[in-house]
């Protein structure tokens, strides 16, 4: 089973158009899960993904309950700068589907108090609030397939 790229409200077409080129390099599944930011139809979000768009498993979702009865087998991780672990200390494996919230605010403090075991961060130093969107996705989907690909 592939891995799955879960993006919760997502609000940027071009950080959702990196992350659907992202999906189709590594052939993940990604899920986008309403209400979008965005229209499907977006120049931005088409630009991001150039032709890619086409080898994207996507999925469009109403909902969080929607995603977890599709993937019920799956683990499910949370990605926020709220939380403190980081998201090396997990050993990931096929099927398994990496949440992120929106660019703006982060996937709800609800979500990540009913998860505190599976809610991860990817460490910055600096004086920076985050990191963008495409770029977390980016570093939390090869680390997964590091570990499950042996690369």
């Amino acid at each position: 089973m592939p891995l799955n790229i879960v993006l919760y409200q997502p609000e940027i077409a071009g950080n959702t158009g990196n992350i659907a080129r992202l999906s189709a390099a590594t052939e993940c599944r990604l899920h986008l899960v309403r209400p979008l930011g965005f229209s499907l139809s977006d120049r931005y979000l088409k630009r991001a993904g150039l032709d890619y768009w086409p080898h994207v498993k996507l999925t469009l979702h109403d909902c969080m309950n929607d995603v977890y009865s599709e993937l019920s087998g799956s683990r499910f991780f949370y990605f926020s700068t709220k939380v403190s672990r980081p998201y090396t200390q997990v050993q990931y494996q096929d099927g398994d589907a990496l949440v992120f919230g929106p660019e703006t605010r982060g996937l709800p403090e609800e979500l990540l108090a009913a998860h505190p075991d599976s809610s991860l961060t990817v460490p910055m130093f600096g004086e920076v609030r985050s990191l963008n969107l495409s770029t977390c996705v980016g570093i939390a989907v090869y680390e997964a397939l590091r570990q499950v690909r042996g690369f």
